[in-house]
């Protein structure tokens, strides 16, 4: 027999469960005259029913956000207000509307962030107004509610559910604006469209005192009708238009210095990776940041295909230490050629890449020092971090910050490396370069962090691969080092960790433990804040159409696949 599929399969378990929670069916008046699962009232066209929105503000005056969930059915990954959720069909919470509201919101305040009942008996709650409104989500999910809308003044910790909300943040007025107006690191993200009706209805767009709002409650309905999420901007799209426009000069570069190899069977070694394509992100980024400061001028094309040079040098290198056969779809150098060639060509490489910053005109000597000062750290570190990643390999035991060190050698150095040489170019004074290389040093540890995460969520034909193969290489991720300091029982992750399994059912089952475990949200939640911390290097910039392309890039390592 088989079994039909519903609209809930696929979806998360505990997210699932809570769609056969009753809530509270509504006439227009907010009279209840029913209850309804949350599933009927969510599914297709929907049913009217009874919502809350709590406003937690601190001393300080500022406002507690949250970004719902990735899991959530409805609405997932959308930044909201403090908490937001439905009173059910249950004692305390379907008698008075305002009383009942208010139950709710104790309830979902621990459930949801961890704030005990013992701390919010004692919170006064405002009830300031409360509005109808629908939105669609997709083609299967829609809100349509009469939202009480709930005010509170409290100074507060919160420890969230991680199955609710994947980040918080507290937002002062001016914060809340560019929010709402989505603005600095708010460009690329969705903001939920009760959250915009409460800002815009309650909150007099941002310029306000709570105790104005509060004693200017509302009585009526506010009928806010249709709304619709905004999607935003396409980061992906816009950043690799920007590639584009770059790439093609910085190759003419690259393969310009490259000529310069007499020897032919050693220059096609050098030349074999660049035909393979790429992005050239680290090449390009150079110039972009050098817009984004200052100046960007030819000068940062070279130092960019320098860069890209000097990588591929390390991609070489790594091949034959790895003994990868395969590099961007094509045979890996020591395999093309042979080993001694390719070790000669990453040799030749490195050395090419110095020589094109020292024979560049478009390079003053008295930023030539620093440039192949910082060049030469880069090169130091990504030999450490490759060297600490051999070692781990080896080890019983890896610990997080550990692993953290060695992808900043590794990995983030070329990153923080390119966007610090691209401001000294540019002519930016020495704290301007001191916070482009921390904006790069988080890009690129964002970037390694999803690319942990990615090889467990993303499904095989994206990949290439089984999703979790990282499992039965054993790689010391931040996912694995966290199941495996976790001590919970994970009996398919242990079994095959480190094994080359070739069992994709047990794999698949292995990356649902560590799901369940929390460990791969642990490594999204890591990746959201070295995102979080490279936005704020970029709010420290006068906020220009340059400074907005950087900050496609750094939301683009949270949609690219690498």
């Amino acid at each position: 027999m088989v079994v039909p599929s519903t609209p809930l399969d696929g979806l998360d378990s505990s997210q699932a469960e809570m769609m056969e929670e009753l809530v509270l069916s509504l006439d227009s008046d907010d009279n209840v005259i029913d209850s309804s699962s949350k599933f009927t009232t969510h599914h297709g066209e929907g049913i009217l029913h009874r919502a809350f929105s709590v406003l937690i503000f601190d001393s300080k005056g500022r406002l507690l956000v949250q970004q719902r969930s990735s899991d959530k059915i409805t609405f997932p990954a959308v930044w909201a207000n403090s908490c937001c959720s439905h009173p059910l069909d249950i004692d305390g919470e379907n008698g008075d509307p305002i009383e009942g509201v208010k139950e709710a919101a104790r309830r979902k305040l621990n459930q949801e962030l961890g704030i005990p009942r013992t701390i919010t008996n004692d919170w006064k709650f405002h009830h300031i107004g409360r509005f109808e409104y629908k939105c669609r989500w997709d083609s299967d999910w829609v809100e349509h509610e009469i939202d009480h809308v709930l005010i509170v003044e409290a100074d507060c910790e919160v420890d969230f559910n991680r199955n609710e909300i994947q980040s918080v943040d507290w937002l002062d007025n001016d914060s809340l604006i560019q929010m709402m107006e989505r603005k600095g690191r708010w460009k690329s993200q969705l903001i939920a469209p009760w959250f915009e009706a409460i800002f815009h209805n309650f909150l007099g767009s941002g310029k306000f005192s709570i105790d104005g709002i509060i004693s200017n409650t509302n009585s009526e309905i506010i009928r806010c009708g249709n709304l619709s999420i905004q999607h935003p901007a396409n980061s992906a799209s816009n950043v690799l238009a920007a590639l584009s426009q770059h790439r093609e000069v910085v190759e003419d570069i690259i393969h310009e210095n490259l000529s310069k190899i007499q020897q032919k069977r050693l220059r096609g070694a050098m030349s074999h990776l660049f035909t393979g394509g790429g992005k050239r992100l680290r090449a390009i980024m150079p110039r972009l940041v050098g817009e984004a400061v200052g100046n960007g001028h030819q000068g940062h094309y070279t130092l960019g295909a320098c860069i890209e040079i000097i990588h591929n040098f390390t991609l070489v290198h790594d091949d034959i230490m790895d003994q990868d056969p395969i590099r961007r779809g094509l045979d890996a150098v020591h395999v093309a050629y042979d080993d001694p060639t390719a070790i000669n060509a990453g040799d030749a490489m490195l050395a090419l890449g110095f020589e094109m910053l020292a024979d560049s005109s478009h390079i003053h000597d008295s930023q030539l020092r620093h440039v192949v000062s910082a060049i030469g750290q880069m090169v130091r570190h990504v030999a450490e971090g490759q060297q600490e990643d051999f070692e781990f390999e080896e080890r019983d035991s890896v610990t997080e910050g550990e692993y953290i060190s060695m992808i900043a050698g590794k990995t983030s150095a070329m990153f923080e490396t390119s966007a610090e040489t691209g401001a000294i170019l540019a002519g930016a004074d020495s704290d301007t370069v001191a916070n482009m290389a921390n904006w790069g040093l988080n890009l690129g540890l964002c970037f390694q962090i999803m690319d942990d995460y990615i090889d467990m969520t993303s499904d095989t034909e994206t990949l290439g691969k089984p999703a979790g193969s990282d499992i039965v290489q054993g790689k010391r991720t931040l996912i694995a080092i966290h199941a495996l300091e976790s001590g919970a029982d994970l009996p398919t992750f242990h079994k095959l960790f480190g094994t080359e399994s070739t069992d994709d059912s047990e794999l698949a089952e292995a990356v649902q433990e560590l799901n369940n475990n929390g460990s791969i949200q642990y490594a999204l939640d890591r990746a959201m804040e070295h995102h979080r911390i490279a936005h704020g290097c970029l709010d420290q910039l006068e906020q220009t159409p340059a400074v907005d392309l950087l900050r496609d890039m750094t939301d683009f390592q949270l949609v690219r696949i690498n």
